[in-house]
């Protein structure tokens, strides 16, 4: 069995230069992916990022962790795939979502499913050269750029099992518990099979907040806002299957732009600790993160990969700062352990 591919998240928090340079030290440490998430209030443009990180490298390879098809028609992420994938051959992955982060700070809401789908489909389409309708009109992509992967973050069971049934493979957001992502590799299974599809064709990515370790019930606590975010976002039944039972108001005054991203990280976990507690944290690190030892990391690597997790990207807390810490612990104490 083939280990997983290890990645790295990477807000583009910094001038698109920066992210570049960033990268390349990223694929000097060993690591094989590289992500960028999508927020136009929060981050510079991730695929202007992404085009500079290819210039800058040669063999890690890159992708959207998470763009949309709501603030970017599926026309434009048609074009700009194609674009990176040329100066990036081989190495480019489309993950598309429904676009939490970055639809509501503007008042749009987040795809619903039929949307999400037709927006996957005419990008696959005009990608591998097909005329698209698009209303009245027809149109096709010159010079398309048939081999970039397109991958679906998901959650839910009617998501997982459309991930399972139309992408190249799924992004898992559903924690790294044995029990969790059993559940959520068996949903992505179940609508590839439905769809006549092999499901080992459906590439499955586990995304999880890390950090190297030795002590977790000091260090869980900086992880109050996320898991009090997935509560706000409709993931109360999957942390409730961990034991964690907390409910939180869909606003919460004084935090800003929201829970995930607080700009104000220690007034965050201050305010969410009136909903999460240190133990709940604790269990949250447990089921969803990657918080421990390099030794503990390694062996949950190793329970996904029998799993069938085909690769595993690491997220710092945080999304104003580089992953810089992350990036040099996972370095220097988890990939030896890995290659060894």
């Amino acid at each position: 069995m083939t280990a997983p591919s290890l990645g790295i998240r990477v807000p583009a928090c910094r001038p698109a230069t920066e992210i570049a340079d960033f990268a390349a030290r990223v694929e000097e440490m060993g690591f094989d992916e590289l992500y960028i998430p999508d927020s136009q209030l929060l981050w510079r443009d991730p695929y202007m990022a992404l085009y500079g990180a290819a210039l800058q490298t040669s063999r890690i390879k890159l992708g959207t962790a998470v763009s949309n098809v709501v603030t970017r028609h599926p026309s434009v992420v048609a074009s700009i795939a194609r674009t990176i994938a040329e100066v990036a051959p081989g190495r480019f992955r489309l993950g598309l979502g429904v676009g939490n982060s970055s639809v509501e700070p503007v008042a749009l809401r987040p795809s619903k499913q039929a949307e999400l789908r037709a927006g996957m489909t005419q990008i696959r389409g005009l990608l591998e050269g097909a005329e698209i309708d698009f209303g009245t009109r027809r149109g096709r992509l010159r010079d398309p750029q048939p081999d970039v992967p397109i991958y679906m973050a998901a959650t839910g069971p009617r998501n997982l099992k459309l991930a399972g049934e139309i992408a190249d493979g799924v992004i898992l957001l559903s924690g790294v518990s044995t029990p969790l992502l059993e559940r959520a590799i068996g949903l992505v299974r179940e609508g590839a099979e439905e769809a006549g599809r092999r499901p080992e064709d459906v590439g499955v990515v586990v995304s999880a907040h890390a950090m190297v370790t030795d002590d977790v019930e000091r260090d869980a606590r900086i992880l109050k806002p996320i898991c009090a975010g997935i509560a706000q976002q409709g993931g109360g039944a999957a942390l409730a299957s961990t034991g964690i039972e907390i409910d939180v108001p869909s606003e919460v005054p004084g935090v800003y732009p929201d829970l995930v991203h607080a700009e104000d990280w220690d007034l965050a976990v201050e305010v969410c600790g009136q909903w999460v507690s240190d133990a709940d944290a604790v269990r949250f690190a447990e089921n969803f993160c990657l918080f421990g030892t390099a030794e503990h990391i390694v062996e949950r690597i190793g329970e996904a990969q029998r799993l069938g997790v085909t690769s595993v990207f690491f997220q710092h807390v945080g999304s104003y700062h580089l992953p810089e810490q992350l990036a040099a612990d996972v370095a220097g104490s988890v990939l030896p352990l890995l290659t060894d």
